[in-house]
């Protein structure tokens, strides 16, 4: 049977806007770090994958490392930045918790009918394991997420666009790429799939709709629910109002 991979932030709900801005400046603001990230910014940095590796995109700013008096011996500042990591990954989930981040449309409703079919189920997420688990959980249950294999964190060496954590999704999955569709948000997601040799839908999310999504099998505003029709923006036409099992199908030919 086919498999399907969803990316996690973006894609499973609005992670990014809803949760990991007001994450980051929440941990900014505890640190008295003299930085707030607007949506402009926290855009441009969405090209970085992982949150270490945003905040790390701190110290490229001479003038804040002098201001905030960052440690310039590279020991010292891992050991800043997983301390900033933790507290914004514990904030991160406690507005999951609260119920803060919309849910994407029609990500539960093709997991579930996916789950029924007997599909491989897995999400690709570059976000800590624990805040992967938990908007998984919050988007399709606690009982369905059980069914997915959940590749998260630092499960491999390098994020995407680097293609290593569909690679790894493959050999965990047990299946041939052909079979896999993967759905992602933006373009380091698409690029890592399309390294991995998997076709790759593109729900756009707040973020990511401007971006280049030439390497697609397809670009919807979202999979779709009753009362949320999703849009082709890219690609072939929807055999109706939502993506389903049948359309996943047609992206893999």
């Amino acid at each position: 049977m086919p498999g399907i991979v969803f990316g996690s932030d973006g894609v499973l709900a609005e992670t990014e806007l809803d949760g990991h801005l007001p994450a980051f400046n929440a941990t900014f603001e505890k640190f008295k770090l003299p930085v707030r990230w607007s949506e402009e910014r926290y855009r441009e940095l969405l090209a970085v994958g992982g949150g270490k590796e945003r905040m790390a995109s701190l110290w490229e700013d001479e003038k804040l490392v002098e201001e905030a008096s960052l440690p310039r011996k590279d020991k010292a500042r891992q050991e800043l930045l997983a301390r900033w990591h933790k507290d914004k990954t514990k904030r991160f989930k406690k507005l999951v918790a609260q119920g803060k981040i919309r849910v994407r449309p029609g990500v539960a409703r093709l997991a579930a009918d996916a789950a029924e079919a007997g599909w491989s189920l897995a999400v690709a997420s570059a976000s800590a394991e624990g805040a992967a688990r938990r908007v998984l959980e919050h988007v399709v249950g606690v009982v369905a997420a059980k069914r997915f294999e959940v590749l998260a964190g630092d499960v491999v060496p390098a994020k995407k666009p680097d293609p290593g954590i569909y690679k790894l999704a493959i050999e965990r999955l047990g299946l041939p790429p052909e079979d896999v569709l993967v759905i992602e948000d933006s373009r380091p997601g698409l690029l890592a799939a399309d390294g991995a040799g998997l076709r790759c839908l593109i729900t756009v999310s707040h973020f990511t709709r401007d971006q280049d999504f030439s390497e697609a099998a397809g670009v919807v505003t979202s999979l779709g629910d009753e009362g949320h029709p999703a849009e082709v923006l890219a690609g072939p036409k929807l055999a109706g109002p939502v993506v389903t099992l049948d359309d996943v199908e047609a992206y893999l030919r």
